[in-house]
């Protein structure tokens, strides 16, 4: 192994030591530090191997990680899908967990707002949005809504 491997071993392991890195992120990070494409992805194939890094393990973590947050499931696979993972079961995350979605997002709209039973058309649009922007899906909000009766006002 030459001195730029040990290198990026060195930087990679100090990176995976404080936390999970996909593979993705190690080569970003590692590229923007000057060193060969090539090199990096032996020394990450090497760490995989080894068991330093995983990316399922890094998804499953992110995952768990974005839901304590508070975040939905169509934020959290696109954040995912950014940082190069492109297949988790955020289903089989969450069922670890013990939630389900709908829990999830009745806390989140329990910690952001009130229960009142009706709403004017703007203050529902606009808590539909945060929960949009969150990552939950029209259905899962309308259902939401449906569950804790709040009903749109045409006003």
């Amino acid at each position: 192994m030459n001195d730029a491997c040990k290198a990026i071993k060195e930087t990679c392991l100090r990176l995976l030591t404080r936390r999970e890195h996909s593979r993705k992120e190690l080569l970003v990070k590692l590229t923007g530090k000057g060193f060969d494409r090539a090199d990096i992805l032996a020394v990450i194939d090497e760490l995989a191997r080894q068991g330093w890094q995983n990316d399922q393990r890094y998804a499953t973590n992110y995952a768990r990680y974005r839901m304590q947050r508070g975040y939905g499931p169509v934020r959290i696979e696109y954040e995912l899908r950014q940082n190069g993972i492109d297949e988790i079961d955020l289903e089989e995350v969450l069922r670890e967990s013990g939630d389900s979605w709908m829990e999830l997002l009745e806390q989140v709209y329990s910690k952001k707002y009130n229960h009142k039973k009706n709403l004017d058309r703007n203050e529902w649009a606009r808590r539909s949005r945060f929960l949009l922007h969150r990552g939950f899906t029209g259905e899962m909000i309308s259902a939401l809504y449906d569950h804790l009766n709040i009903n749109k006002n045409k006003f």
